[in-house]
């Protein structure tokens, strides 16, 4: 076999990012730059209100540390919600509010939905897509 075409990275399967800001627990990540030359990490930091994501934080981490980040399409994780604004009911569509939380979609990019009912300030169970 000449040429093979491996894998970088498997469907579902959590990866390690580098933190580029100082990134809190459970909330959306974003790919901030190119994986570093040393230790071969994705560079990440909350995403953009609105955007796409990566995955999602596993824990606090600050600015230059390694963070893990839960991804994968159906996968159901709990993401922090804003600590004020409108509760999430079940099944509704979430896309990123500010610094990465999750709201109620508006306009912005859908990056999952609600397993069930959550009050703001709690963190909600996403299904991610």
């Amino acid at each position: 076999m000449t040429n093979p075409n491996v894998g970088v990275y498997e469907p579902g399967r959590d990866l390690t990012g580098r933190a580029t800001t100082a990134v809190t627990g459970k909330h959306f990540l974003k790919i901030t730059g190119d994986r570093a030359s040393v230790g071969g990490n994705i560079a990440v930091a909350h995403a953009d209100a609105a955007g796409r994501v990566c995955g999602v934080s596993k824990y606090d981490a600050a600015v230059g540390a390694v963070i893990g980040v839960a991804r994968g399409n159906s996968r159901v994780t709990f993401v922090a919600t804003p600590p004020a604004g409108t509760a999430l009911t079940a099944f509704a569509e979430v896309e990123v509010g500010a610094n990465g939380t999750a709201v109620a979609r508006a306009t912005g990019v859908a990056v999952g939905y609600t397993v069930t009912g959550t009050a703001v300030g709690v963190d909600a169970e996403v299904s991610l897509y």
